[in-house]
Order: structure tokens, then sequence, then C-alpha cells
């Protein structure tokens, strides 16, 4: 009866995988939706994390989340439903569409874009050849050094 009892040992482990896998479903959905969402009270915080003492938007946000959790609501739907009651400023981040994607692609996109011109200007400053004079000074050595003993007369203190 050996069989049996691997058999019974894996049923066991299977149902306690299942078990632990679904059990915390529900309260993940509800942390995940709730702190994805603003708090409506004039606060600026995410839903969750309100810390007003007896806020009663975030109690009432947070019994319609429960709610429609509960329900069995999807979480996009939850998220919509939101959106039409309170409006796109309830969401703690913009959807990825729309003009919100070019507002969230633009500053990395000029970012890129500058890095790369200046890159372009360096390369052909560097590859510019140095410019060399050839020429000799028409000074004499005398008068060269005539000069030096002026500035030095000049600049004394």
């Amino acid at each position: 009866m050996p069989w049996a009892r691997r058999v019974l040992h894996a049923l066991a482990i299977v149902f306690l995988a299942i078990l632990f896998l679904g059990a915390d479903s529900s309260g993940a959905r509800y942390d995940k939706l709730g702190n994805s969402m603003m708090c409506m009270c004039g606060c600026r915080q995410i839903l969750l994390q309100c810390s007003h003492v007896g806020c009663q938007v975030s109690d009432g946000m947070t019994k319609e989340l429960r709610v429609a959790l509960s329900r069995g609501d999807s979480e996009d739907l939850v998220i919509q439903a939101f959106v039409q009651k309170y409006g796109e400023t309830v969401l703690a981040a913009p959807p990825a569409s729309g003009f919100n994607l070019v507002a969230w692609v633009t500053p990395f996109a000029v970012f890129l874009t500058s890095l790369l011109l200046a890159t372009m200007v360096v390369r052909r400053w560097r590859m510019r050849p140095a410019v060399v004079s050839h020429e000799t000074s028409s000074l004499s050595p005398g008068e060269l050094e005539g000069f030096r003993a002026r500035a030095r007369r000049e600049t004394e203190l």
C-alpha cells in the first residue's frame, strides 16, 4: 500500500497548492486596484494610503471597490467605473495612450536626439585638422626682449 500513501500525499499537496494560490487573489486584486487609484478627497494620495483620519471619501471609495470585487467585476471594469464616476484624475498613473503617451515619450526622445546631435558636433570638431601656424615671428630677439621688459615694468606693483 505504499502507492496509496503516495497518491494521498500527492492529492494533499495539490489541494494545498490550489488553496494557497487562490487564497489571497481577491486581496491581491484589492491592493492592486486600490494602489492604482487616487483618493478624491483632495489629499493627492493613493486611495489605500490616504492618511486623513476619518476620511469619508476614501472610506466610500474603498467600499465601492470591495463591492465591485465581491460582485466579481474585472479589474478593467472596476477602473472604468471609477473613471466614469470621478474622471481620469482618479488614476494614479495616466493610461499609456493618446496624448498621455506623447507626454511620456517626448522628453526621452528630445534628450536622446540632443545627445545624438551633441555627439555629432563634437566628432566633427575632433575631425577638423588643427590649425598650426608655420609663420615665424617678424620680431628680432632684441625687440621681443624689449617688449617683455616693458611688460614687466608696467605690471610691477
